[in-house]
């Protein structure tokens, strides 16, 4: 076997962790290749097998037979292809090739005649036919139903060695395809050709994995040899399955989504008249349409891919230009500068395809693997000694001695690994991209060609007329709250502005107040299929660097090509905006006021001149268009095109007529001051916005004398003008990476154009000239009606005599006479009084209060209407079975006082409902009946709580896990009868969030394992929730830990839930929580709540249509809340098909809440939202108070059934035939479409409702559980030792185990030991939840989520005896290791992936190399590290302490120093906690490392490094003022 020198250097002298040195879908995906060594058929075997052992990380259909997809890539099996030519020699195999296609059998012989004629086109000739023979008898009943007829067409060409080959098969394959898309719809259809190659070709189907290989015979041919094998085993999520989305794909198979998918096949179909030029000139006709909107993403990935590749690029070029890495700031690369150069020349040429991916490839002559940026899936290799290859998203898969591992890691963050098939050579990763870099003189030409242009001084100047800026202000929409709220906020603080308590006011297209064309677009964001990822901490992956210019084909790059202009920050000043316009190229400037009079009746005319001009403008070689609407003088006779309007229209028409590529589109506007205003610019084609009224309005404020004043007497820090300008930009910037990293974007060029929103209120003649390709479900104002609105918010700046204020709308806070507000103060009154006095007539008037209020909600305009007759209510379901649906929203100890959370769950258990505890744990005093209640209704052990009953109970029925896992034990688990994971929250769906220090309080630091007064970070969930199979992991860790309950996942409403939801079903869940976007909160963004996600009707009927459909509507319960406050809204939204329904601000409201809307700041006037003991004893509220308001909507819910004819809620759940719609109260359009909320679900299909709780079938646990031996010491608290094998399908092993312990003795009461020696390979979650008295000692290697939340016991991991000596190169655990862990030891003899010891709080652990994120959100415990690390360790880190060896002296530039410091030990207190550690982990794990540190400590603690954070800053063990000894430094 050979390997690259740079590979061979690093097997013999470790230079560090393989991610950070060398090396640098949600599926299951890999390769295995073999150098060195003849094809054979044990190389299948081995990929087939690996399959297999990953089913679990596939889906399957409601059949439970049909999978998703599974496929296998391989060289051409020649020997059965065409067995009569066995004897043929290399060069005639070559001069053939392979189609393997996918048809129906009835249109054989018109795709043959297709055939026949566009190959002999390109000198190709038909060899023959080969029907491949299948076992349709093994698939199941979706599968057998599309199943199609499988053909091979085998062709042959008698071309000189000059040309290409593989091309010309390219040219017409592509030929084929467009032709046979010009046929009937039941022909193109159902053809599909899978792969059509000389070298390579692939078998897949809509399978299983052990499927695949019954199924296709020739699999199991002996005959059939290769030297690799890709393979894929696909979980649909935002497709559904077919047969032709099974991967592998043509050249490469694909775990991951890509988020940016619409802006790239925006920007490819832009670019593809450069594809045509160059060598492609003579087949320009064959690269129309390279990519296609039908695709999925992985489909539309490959054809790029695809197309690179035949241009003359390697697939490992490609990838880099597709998928980059985070190059900036990496230390990594310090020595390999021109890897830098090479993208960030393509940074200017090509956006990235963002999002999680590992990406798996061949072309025949290769195959290797990639992974995205994040390092968002898990890549595991291993290479032996004899020439073998194994990369795969799991290890543990294949089989292999011990003796003959050369070495065993993992692909890091943007690395990449290749197997040279040809030469026989692994290639690692740096020796990839340096010779891949190398090729062009890429500094060169980018120092040459490209200007960067720095920031420049804001203006300083004041417009002294303030009634012109008045004027402006007004002519342009502001508002002012938008001045005061919004804009004078970020000037100050350089932050967005925090709101709370969630949107409730009506959607921009119901209300009869004037709204800017922002507010109809709602921002998409990642859930479930792809992570969201912190902009804060996580900002080394994140950048708003933007280039301007023209775009060149880097097909065939050249110099001219780095020609562009860079800019820090896609916002800029005027002064840059003046730097731009002089620069290298040539600019348009096009003003978008023009003249009106009675005849103009849309903006659609001016819109056509504006674009026609910009063409010839193109033409005439414009490189830099600017769109302007800055005016000398406001006259009511002119009016400007909104900004989005114009920007997406030109982008949309230069997209068709091929001009896009050449220009890029600046916007000076007055219209746009938030961050949503910015982002929808961004991602509707704009580079680059200058806001310079918002800027004007920011000198305005800083000269006002009031501001002044402020600033004088410490109200305000003292800021200059400019410093103003500048805060204000950056608070736009940092929510603009906000946004971004809401959908799992890390990059402004991948959101450039991607318009990844949702529109609620636009016409289609709006949406597809401007808009084209976004969701918009609804219909709404047409271009006519949104053009008079329009000009009716314009003409409000020339009335006579201006307000000496803007006019306050009231769209933030309520304001009487302004903006309706659903929570308003008479509403809350008649509420409370109505609870507390159990009065049904104030109930009656408060139901009125919200019957007859203007239109907020889509359910608004709905009418309920029967044709049945009316029944008696006494012949309904009673009372106590609805209240058995009703459910409080997840509000968490900590964001709510004790007294409300406590109040709340106790009134929900005594109705039979279920409480939700949100995420900060719970008290274990709450698990038990109350029973020491006194006349007064008060108990001494929940003496803060009034109005109690003997045997209430104050346990939540619903315990949340979410991404900050605090206070998640194993004994939290154990006692809830449901655990809901939180993906998302619908006032700020994609964001994580903190818990202010002022608000953790000893009580809350107790139950959430940190220290008080701490601010604690909830992170987004991309920690163990990163895909969906990831969350199908998280389930069944649960359904481990605690079999009895049911695991429930919030979601939140977007579109495409409806197949997300399919996925989380198909995962085993329990029940589908479905969010609206005006959901409460503490605290959020105030444009996440009001610009992020979409209403529950649209997210409900969805999911519930999408679910009947596939037949997996039985699998879940689904359960709604977002705003429900009537008997009326559950009726409505159980039509739309809930079963459950959630009540999260208006069970407040009922227990006391005001409506204050301060929670964010801890001071709650009546307790409900604080934990100041001062306010929290006003809290008013008892549990009757909420027990009547359900009973009060219970009784109304009958009385609605009674009048339409139903005896019970279950007969209505879907019956959308009893909805019909009255638009009469809508004053903006009369073209809303609600239609999507009637359509019919076939109810018919939904015979059986889901009531149990899934099964996670018989596990390794369940061997030693229905062991006597075994149970007796765990009921004894005895001794116990027992050993056996384990493999990569035992996940979450020791869990359940732990769940009895847990159940039987609480916390920590367990005195038993219970030693359980493993060998061989765990699956994922090994170790998760463990407790004390748990000892597992596994001998092998692990995946990821090792000691996920284990609680106390120990964990040893240590390699084989074969694999000692190299133990502390190896990686032998993977990604996410000991998350959100509350207790115990880890030790492991090895290294690990990313994201180690995330949200550790209280365990221990000595490990020998980590990857990147290390550490991230600690709140306690202690982390020692033996080995190399990756980046921004300790970021988000508040408290615990870490220890790193630093043998190489480049730590400091990989700690995040954003919380934490970073220090040499400088106590003997911390020499000796180090020391005692490392000791103590050499006797368990006998690691050779750790002896020779121990052997030679004088030498290596000068080495060791503390990562301490502020909490931990004044102790013992951090600082010589407080030890007991003098200091090691003197």
């Amino acid at each position: 076997m050979q390997v690259s020198r740079h590979f061979t250097y690093r097997l013999g002298h470790f230079i560090g962790f393989p991610s950070l040195t060398d090396e640098r879908d949600a599926c299951g995906v890999g390769f295995v290749a073999e150098i060195n060594k003849h094809p054979s058929h044990d190389i299948l075997q081995n990929a087939l097998k690996a399959l297999n052992c990953m089913e679990h990380r596939g889906g399957c259909s409601a059949d439970r037979e049909s999978g998703d997809g599974a496929g296998i890539t391989t060289m051409i099996p020649w020997d059965i292809i065409m067995p009569s030519h066995r004897d043929i020699d290399s060069d005639q195999r070559l001069s053939r090739a392979v189609a393997m296609v996918f048809l129906r059998y009835e249109h054989l012989e018109y795709i043959k005649s297709i055939f026949n004629w566009i190959l002999n086109e390109y000198n190709l000739s038909v060899v023959t036919w080969r029907e491949v023979p299948v076992n349709s008898d093994i698939l199941g009943e979706n599968s057998l139903k599309n199943e199609p007829f499988v053909a091979q067409c085998i062709v042959s060409s008698n071309f000189p060695e000059h040309v290409d080959f593989e091309k010309v098969l390219y040219i017409a394959r592509r030929k084929i395809e467009a032709v046979v898309s010009d046929t009937t719809p039941d022909i193109y259809k159902n053809f599909y050709i899978c792969s059509f190659s000389s070298t390579t070709i692939v078998y897949k189907g809509m399978l299983r994995s052990e499927a695949l290989s019954s199924y296709y015979l020739d699999l199991m041919n002996p005959l059939y040899i290769t030297s690799f094998a890709l393979y894929h085993r696909r979980f649909s999520t935002n497709t559904m399955p077919k047969w032709s989305l099974a991967q592998p794909m043509r050249f490469m198979a694909h775990n991951g989504e890509i988020n940016t998918l619409l802006g790239n096949l925006n920007w490819t179909k832009s670019r593809e008249p450069l594809f045509q030029q160059g060598s492609w000139s003579n087949y320009s006709s064959s690269l129309n349409q390279i990519t296609n909107l039908a695709y999925s993403d992985s489909a539309n990935l490959d054809a790029i891919l695809e197309l690179l590749v035949q241009s003359g690029k390697s697939p490992e070029e490609s990838l880099m230009i597709l998928i980059p890495e985070a190059y900036s700031n990496q230390p990594a690369l310090e020595l390999c500068p021109e890897i830098v150069d090479f993208y960030e020349y393509y940074n200017n040429l090509q956006e990235p395809w963002d999002g999680p991916a590992l990406v798996v490839f061949s072309d025949g002559k290769t195959v290797g693997a990639t992974l995205d940026r994040n390092g968002l899936r898990p890549a595991r290799y291993i290479i032996t000694t004899d020439g073998f290859i194994f990369l795969s998203s799991e290890t543990g898969i294949f089989d292999f001695e011990d003796c003959k591992v050369l070495t065993k890691g993992r692909l890091g963050p943007g690395q990449m690994l290749s197997v040279d098939l040809v030469n026989s050579m692994v290639v690692d990763n740096f020796s990839i991209k340096k010779k891949i870099s190398q090729r062009f003189p890429y500094k060169k030409w980018l120092q040459d060609n490209q200007l960067k242009i720095k920031p420049q001084p804001y203006y300083e100047s004041f417009d002294s007329d303030l009634v012109y800026i008045a004027r402006l202000h007004n002519a342009f929409g502001y508002s002012n709250e938008d001045v005061e709220l919004v804009i004078e906020h970020m000037a100050s603080s350089a932050k967005e502005p925090t709101f709370c308590m969630g949107d409730d006011i009506p959607l921009a297209i119901l209300s009869d107040k004037p709204h800017l064309l922002y507010d109809y677009f709602k921002q998409r964001f990642a859930q479930v299929t792809n992570p969201a990822i912190d902009p804060l901490r996580e900002s080394l992956v994140m950048s708003l660097v933007t280039h301007l210019g023209p775009k060149g084909n880097f097909l065939e790059p050249t110099q001219q090509m780095a020609k562009s202009i860079q800019i820090r920050s896609p916002i800029i000043n005027e002064n840059e905006l003046s730097l731009i316009s002089n620069g290298p190229f040539q600019v348009s400037s096009v003003n978008t006021f023009f003249k009106i009079d009675e005849s103009t009746s849309s903006f659609d005319d001016q819109i056509d001149l504006i674009c026609k001009n910009c063409a010839e403008y193109i033409q005439s070689g414009s490189q830099l268009i600017i769109l302007t609407d800055r005016i000398d003088n406001l006259d009511s006779n002119y009016t400007f095109i909104p900004p989005l309007l114009i920007v997406g229209a030109l982008h949309h028409y230069l997209i068709k007529v091929k001009l896009r590529h050449k220009v890029s589109i600046v916007v000076e506007t007055g219209q746009c001051w938030n961050t949503h205003h910015f982002a929808c610019l961004i991602g509707y084609g704009a580079s680059a916005i200058c806001p310079y009224l918002a800027f004007l309005t920011v000198r305005q404020w800083w000269q006002n004398p009031k501001t002044q004043k402020f600033m004088s007497n410490g109200k305000l820090s003292k800021i200059t003008v400019h410093e103003s300008q500048y805060n204000y930009r950056s608070a736009i910037e940092k929510g603009l990476l906000k946004i971004l990293s809401k959908m799992g974007i890390c990059l402004i060029s991948s959101y450039h154009g991607a318009q990844i929103f949702e529109i609620l209120g636009l016409g289609n003649d709006i949406v597809d000239r401007s808009f084209l390709n976004t969701t918009s479900r609804l219909g709404g104002m047409d271009a006519n009606e949104f053009f008079r609105h329009s000009i009716s918010m314009y003409n409000s700046a020339f009335v006579s005599e201006l307000p000496k204020k803007l006019p306050n709308l009231g769209y933030v806070q309520y304001r009487p006479g302004a903006e309706y507000h659903v929570n308003n103060p008479e509403m809350s009154k008649t509420l409370h009084k109505a609870v507390r006095n159990t009065d049904q007539s104030l109930y009656d008037q408060y139901k009125l209060l919200l019957e007859n209020r203007v239109p907020t909600n889509l359910r608004d305009l709905l009418i309920l209407s029967s044709n049945k007759d009316a029944i008696s209510i006494s012949d309904v379901e009673p009372v106590e079975m609805i209240l058995e649906r009703f459910c409080t929203g997840g509000m968490s100890l900590g964001a709510l006082s004790r007294e409300t959370h406590e109040t709340l769950a106790v009134a929900m258990n005594r109705i039979g409902g279920k409480s939700n505890s949100g995420e900060g744990g719970e008290d274990s005093i709450r698990f038990t009946k109350i029973i020491d209640i006194d006349d007064l209704g008060i108990s001494s052990n929940f003496s803060h709580l009034k109005g109690l009953k003997n045997n209430d109970i104050a346990s939540s029925a619903i315990k949340q896990i979410a991404s900050g896992r605090f206070g998640v034990t194993p004994e939290y688990l154990v006692n809830a009868k449901q655990l809901e994971i939180k993906i998302a929250q619908g006032a700020k769906p994609g964001e994580g969030g903190q818990l202010p220090g002022k608000k953790v309080s000893p009580y809350i630091a107790t139950l959430r394992n940190c220290k008080p007064g701490v601010t604690l970070i909830s992170p987004p969930p991309h920690h163990d929730i990163y895909s969906i199979e990831d969350l199908a992991q998280l389930i069944f860790d649960l359904h481990q830990i605690n079999p009895k309950a049911q695991i429930s996942v919030k979601l939140v409403a977007s579109v495409g839930i409806g197949t997300i939801a399919a996925g989380v079903a198909k995962g085993n869940a329990d029940v589908i929580q479905i969010s609206g976007h005006d959901g409460g909160t503490g605290a959020s963004p105030l444009s996440s709540i009001k610009h992020a996600g979409v209403p529950w009707e649209l997210g409900l009927t969805e999911v519930h249509k999408t679910l009947v459909e596939n037949s997996l509507r039985d699998r879940v319960i689904l359960r709604v809340d977002g705003g429900l406050r009537t008997g009326r809204d559950i009726v409505l939204s159980a039509i739309m098909g809930a079963e459950e329904f959630g009540f999260g601000t208006i069970a407040m409201i009922a227990t006391g809440c005001v409506m204050a809307r301060i929670c964010h700041t801890n001071n709650c006037p009546v307790g409900v939202a604080t934990q100041r003991q001062d306010l929290r004893n006003r809290y008013p509220g008892i549990p009757a108070d909420l027990v009547n308001f359900f009973i009060f909507i219970a009784q109304e819910v009958r009385e609605v059934l009674a009048e339409l004819g139903y005896k019970s809620l279950k007969d209505i759940i879907g019956l959308s035939s009893l909805l019909t719609c009255d638009y009469g109260q809508v004053t903006k359009t009369k073209n809303l479409n609600l239609d999507i909320l009637l359509s019919d679900s076939n109810r018919a299909k939904m015979i059986n409702f889901h009531a149990n709780v899934h099964s996670n079938g018989k596990v390794l646990d369940d061997s030693l559980l229905n062991d006597s031996t075994f149970v007796n010491a765990i009921d004894n608290q005895l001794n116990f030792i027992h050993s056996l094998e384990i493999k990569n399908t035992d996940r979450c092993v020791g869990a359940r185990i732990s769940g009895v312990i847990a159940k039987k003795y609480g916390r920590e009461k367990f005195s038993g030991n219970l030693q359980i020696n493993f060998s061989g390979v765990a699956g994922q979650s090994f170790g998760a939840f463990i407790s004390n008295g748990m000892y597992l000692n596994l001998t092998g290697e692990a995946n990821d989520y090792v000691g996920k939340g284990m609680n106390g016991g120990e964990i040893i991991i240590s390699p084989p005896p074969e694999n000692k000596m190299n133990a502390a190169d190896y990686v032998i655990i993977g990604n996410t290791c000991l998350y959100g862990a509350t207790g115990g030891y880890l030790f492991v003899n090895g290294q690990a992936g990313e994201r180690f010891a995330v949200r550790n709080s209280a365990s221990q652990t000595v490990i020998e190399g980590v990857g990147d994120h290390a550490c991230e959100y600690m709140t306690g415990g202690l982390v020692i590290v033996l080995g190399k690390s990756g980046r921004n360790i300790g970021a988000g880190m508040t408290g615990g302490l870490a220890y790193f060896l630093d043998e190489i002296g480049d730590l400091e530039s990989k700690v995040n120093s954003e919380i934490v410091k970073i220090q040499k030990i400088i106590t003997k207190e911390a020499e000796d906690q180090l020391l005692r550690m490392i000791e103590l982990y050499e006797i368990k794990t006998k690691s050779i490392k750790a002896r020779y540190i121990l052997d030679n400590w004088q030498i290596y603690l000068p080495m060791f490094r503390q990562i301490v954070p502020p909490s931990e800053d004044s102790t013992s063990l951090t600082d010589p003022k407080y030890s007991s000894y003098a200091s090691l430094t003197n």
